[in-house]
C-alpha cells in the first residue's frame, strides 16, 4: 500500500476518533454560581457550588493586606472605583485563601456583582511579574530589542493597581495561626504541646506557613476525634 493510498483511511480514522471523543461541556452561565474555575484548554468556565475556603478571621500575619483587599472589594461591590489586585509572594502564605475569604465576607453583605459592566481581576502568583526568571532571560537572548521584549512581557503586572506582597511567616505568626485554628474548632490541647508538635511538623516540611498549618490541624483533629465543622 503506497503512502498516498493511506491518506483516506487515516482521515476516516481521525473522523471516527473525533466522533468518539466527548465534547467539552458548555461554559457555565455567570449567574449560575458565585465562583468559577477557568479551563484554558476548553476556554470555558466551570461553576463551583462549594468554595473551599477558611474564615477571614483565621488568617494571621496578613492584616494589612486583608484590610486593603477587603476595602477594595467592598468598594467594587458598591459600584465605586476599585483596582485589579495582584497578590504575589512565597507559596503557602495565604494569597488564594485571602481572596476566597474576602469573597465570602463581602458576598455575605449581599453579593459582589457590582454594576453589570464592572469586572475586577484578583490574581495570585509566586512571582511579582507573573513570569519565571528563565522566561525573562530567554526573551532577552532571542529578541531583536531585548529590553523592549522584556518590558512588554512584564508589563502585564502593571495592569494591577494593587500589589500585595506575601512573605514567609515567623514562628510567632505560625503559632498564632495554629492557636486560632485550635480555638475555632475546639481542639483541647495544651498550648505548649500544640506548639511543640506544630514546630516538629513544620521542620519535616521545611517551612512555616498557613499551608503547612492546615494539614497539621487536620491531623490533630483526627487524633483527638474531632471534626472540623
Amino acid at each position: 500500500m503506497t503512502e498516498p493510498s493511506l491518506l483516506p483511511l487515516l482521515r476516516q480514522i481521525a473522523a471516527a476518533l473525533d466522533r468518539l471523543a466527548p465534547a467539552d461541556p458548555p461554559s457555565a452561565a455567570l449567574d449560575s454560581a458565585k465562583a468559577f474555575i477557568w479551563h484554558a484548554e476548553g476556554s470555558r468556565l466551570e461553576a463551583v457550588d462549594r468554595v473551599s475556603r477558611i474564615e477571614l478571621e483565621l488568617l494571621r500575619g496578613v492584616d494589612r493586606n486583608r484590610d486593603i483587599l477587603l476595602d477594595n472589594t467592598r468598594r467594587f461591590a458598591r459600584g465605586l472605583p476599585a483596582n485589579n489586585a495582584l497578590l504575589w509572594g512565597a507559596r503557602g502564605t495565604g494569597k488564594s485563601s485571602l481572596v476566597k475569604a474576602v469573597h465570602a465576607a463581602v458576598n455575605a453583605e449581599g453579593g459582589i456583582e457590582g454594576r453589570p459592566s464592572n469586572v475586577i481581576f484578583y490574581a495570585t502568583s509566586n512571582r511579582r511579574h507573573l513570569m519565571p526568571r528563565d522566561m525573562i532571560e530567554n526573551e532577552r537572548s532571542t529578541a531583536i530589542n531585548p529590553s523592549e521584549a522584556v518590558e512588554e512581557k512584564v508589563s502585564l503586572s502593571d495592569r494591577f493597581g494593587l500589589w500585595l506582597g506575601f512573605h514567609n511567616c515567623d514562628q510567632d505568626t505560625y503559632f498564632a495561626i495554629l492557636e486560632g485554628y485550635a480555638r475555632r474548632y475546639g481542639l483541647k490541647i495544651p498550648v505548649e504541646t500544640l506548639r511543640a508538635e506544630a514546630n516538629e511538623w513544620s521542620v519535616t516540611r521545611g517551612a512555616r506557613s498557613g499551608r503547612v498549618a492546615c494539614p497539621f490541624i487536620q491531623d490533630l483533629a483526627g487524633r483527638l476525634g474531632k471534626t472540623l465543622d
